[in-house]
């Protein structure tokens, strides 16, 4: 049985990694994002373990989540992917060129400039999400980024950014979750208002 304690501190730990985070671009990623769903842009996610898990939840988040009337075949929905959800090709892409590569491949074949590319990395280091925004970068996508830590190599290549700023990948990927229900939620109050 967990002691009401320890359950008491772990909350109390994540409304600090909370207060930690850098919120300052969050009106301009939501007005990327908002922007990219008017003009019909794709939007690209990617993350490794619990944030390819935020990554694919995103997705779900932003492509259902934000629809005002299901039965209007004309509403302007969010054209969202998220590149962690093909297990097949990743394994045929880090087979054959490896798992650096699982996201910049794929992307190779479907972004465009004026897309949007979000690299979720706890660690701000993941070499895959790396590759796959310097390709973004190339084809002159708009980049954004979901950081912990001390933001790593990817903190200063995306455009937009939001920092945890919490040495814990569990802490991390709660206020990731917690900052992509956020994002949906405030897009969702925009679009049916």
């Amino acid at each position: 049985m967990v002691k009401t304690d320890k359950a008491k501190d772990y909350v109390n730990e994540f409304i600090e990694t909370l207060k930690s985070a850098d919120l300052s671009e969050l009106n301009k990623i939501i007005d990327i994002l908002e922007d990219a769903r008017r003009k019909g842009k794709q939007i690209f996610v990617m993350g490794n373990g619990g944030s390819a898990s935020i990554a694919s939840h995103f997705a779900t988040d932003l492509g259902k989540g934000t629809v005002k009337d299901f039965n209007d075949d004309n509403e302007k929905r969010f054209r969202i992917i998220s590149l962690a959800d093909n297990i097949p090709l990743m394994t045929a892409y880090s087979n054959d060129l490896g798992y650096e590569h699982v996201f910049s491949e794929q992307l190779k074949n479907l972004v465009q400039e004026g897309d949007i590319v979000i690299g979720i990395s706890s660690s701000g280091k993941s070499r895959n999400v790396i590759n796959a925004i310097n390709l973004a970068k190339k084809m002159k996508a708009k980049t954004i980024g979901l950081v912990g830590f001390d933001g790593g190599q990817l903190k200063n290549m995306v455009d937009f950014k939001i920092l945890v700023k919490k040495n814990d990948y569990g802490m991390v990927e709660d206020a990731h979750s917690m900052i992509q229900h956020l994002i949906c939620s405030i897009l969702k109050e925009r679009i049916k208002s």
